[in-house]
């Protein structure tokens, strides 16, 4: 006999309408959905789109982190039948180095195409890319979460290198660094609240990553993330970028304009570099951040912002309040919850773990050159830098590799020049690494190529292109002829 239709007074569609009546909000999708669940069954249907995925190991758990879901899949790739691990915890099945340290989606929300190596039933390894995602209530409590496996097609190339058992992979951050490692606890610690962070570091050691580590693993998640750069829009343009602004308000203004505070209702708002805020809009920041409120420029009636606030900066806060140029009280709302980033000089741990992950992703685009190797003097070059400019600079240092080198080998002379140039004694001015190159040391090619880079860096000044060459005006005059430069 074929199955009736759930009547209208199925409990969870009749909850469903009754909040979309209380929202004033129409879901159709959402109401034919929970139909159609509740008309096949959710674990029929979970069922069917494992087995849509046929070369995948999907499975699923439950508040206690017990396998509750074990594809046919996951017996294809880990080896264990489903009667052997459903009811059991996780790990029984899901064996590696890293989820016994802690990385798993109930403290970090999400993971996404995450290395991993694992063993099989049969104890052999196993290179499988991890994606997961968490399940939490509305006061954040973990529920349980879904994670699909597949193997690493790059696992067997020699060129693949897998991430150290140490490392801590979330929330696309990658680290073994032990301040980071406290970083991330704060993360996950403080996600579950709505306490407002400030975020501390200097530019490019990943402030924006962290404030969605903290909007993923929050309850949030669901609802929007919308970044706000304090120091790009001039004052009027930050008012109405923050809390929008009615038609009329001002020249140009031919429409209402919702500003961040409304679009990110719901979700979390992040407001980079907030030290950069001029104070009339800093007054303004802290009455919503106190009572909830702001009125839209141009408006006469207030508006109720539903957002968890997470600001960064570079800049000491304290160091501007005595200055007179943050305001104290807004400083102590933003940092209920600091988090410190420390920079890349400090976790020289990090620089070849990072050097590896961003080679593999540009290797794995497969536009050409492939990158297995790194010359021992360009790892030395790049373990002594001092990186100003911290992970970002690292990727541009490889993003630049990949663009001016061929082969295998990323080689010395396929850095920046900023790489390249090693202080000298107190007081002598710095010269490229290494010993002067000449046409019979280099040949004309990587000849060229440094000395096109001391150009480069020396922005044309012939003076500063010898120093750091190290050589003499009449020696660079004769090699540029010889080159051509």
């Amino acid at each position: 006999m074929a199955k009736s239709a759930p009547s209208a007074d199925n409990p969870h569609v009749a909850n469903h309408r009754e909040r979309l009546v209380r929202n004033n909000r129409s879901e159709p999708a959402a109401v034919d959905l929970d139909s159609f669940l509740a008309e096949v069954g959710p674990a029929a249907a979970l069922r069917s789109l494992t087995a849509l995925l046929p070369d995948a190991a999907v499975f699923a758990v439950d508040a206690e982190r017990n396998i509750v879901c074990w594809s046919e899949g996951a017996e294809r790739l880990l080896g264990y039948r489903q009667d052997e691990v459903v009811g059991r915890y996780c790990l029984h099945a899901n064996r590696c180095h890293q989820c016994m340290i802690g990385c798993g989606i109930s403290e970090h929300g999400q993971v996404r195409d995450v290395p991993l190596v694992l063993l099989r039933r049969d104890e052999e390894p196993i290179a499988v890319r991890k994606t997961a995602r968490a399940f939490r209530s509305a006061d954040g409590t973990f529920l349980g979460g879904i994670e699909v496996l597949v193997a690493d097609s790059q696992a067997d190339d020699p060129r693949h290198r897998a991430v150290p058992a140490d490392a801590i992979v979330a929330h696309g951050i990658l680290s073994r660094d032990p301040a980071v490692a406290r970083a991330l606890e704060i993360v996950r610690n403080v996600a579950a609240t709505d306490a407002p962070v400030l975020i501390r570091g200097e530019s490019g050691t990943g402030k924006e990553l962290f404030a969605r580590a903290v909007h993923d693993a929050s309850p949030r998640a669901e609802g929007p993330f919308i970044a706000v750069n304090c120091a790009s829009l001039s004052p009027a343009l930050l008012e109405s970028e923050l809390f929008g602004h009615k038609k009329g308000a001002f020249t140009g203004a031919v429409r209402d304009h919702p500003g961040v505070f409304s679009r990110a209702g719901g979700g979390t708002l992040f407001l980079d570099e907030v030290a950069e805020m001029p104070q009339d809009l800093q007054a303004r920041l802290l009455r919503v951040l106190e009572d909830g409120s702001y009125t839209p420029v141009g408006g006469e009636a207030t508006e109720r912002a539903d957002v968890r606030v997470v600001s960064a900066t570079h800049r000491s806060l304290r160091e501007m309040v005595k200055g007179a140029r943050f305001r104290e009280d807004l400083m102590y709302r933003l940092r209920v919850v600091p988090i410190f980033l420390p920079p890349l000089r400090e976790r020289r741990g990090d620089v070849e773990l990072l050097l590896w992950h961003f080679i593999e992703k540009r290797n794995a685009e497969g536009r050409g050159r492939r990158i297995i190797r790194v010359a021992p003097d360009a790892m030395r070059a790049l373990l002594d830098h001092g990186w100003p400019g911290n992970v970002r600079e690292l990727k541009n240092v490889v993003d630049y590799a990949f663009a001016v080198g061929r082969g295998s080998e990323l080689s010395l002379s396929e850095l920046p020049p900023e790489l390249l140039a090693r202080p000298s004694a107190p007081g002598q001015p710095a010269t490229l690494l290494g010993k002067p190159p000449s046409p019979r040391d280099l040949g004309p090619d990587e000849l060229r190529l440094r000395v096109e880079k001391a150009l480069e860096q020396s922005g044309g000044h012939i003076g500063e292109a010898c120093t750091l060459l190290g050589v003499s005006r009449p020696t660079l005059w004769r090699w540029r002829k010889t080159l051509g430069l």
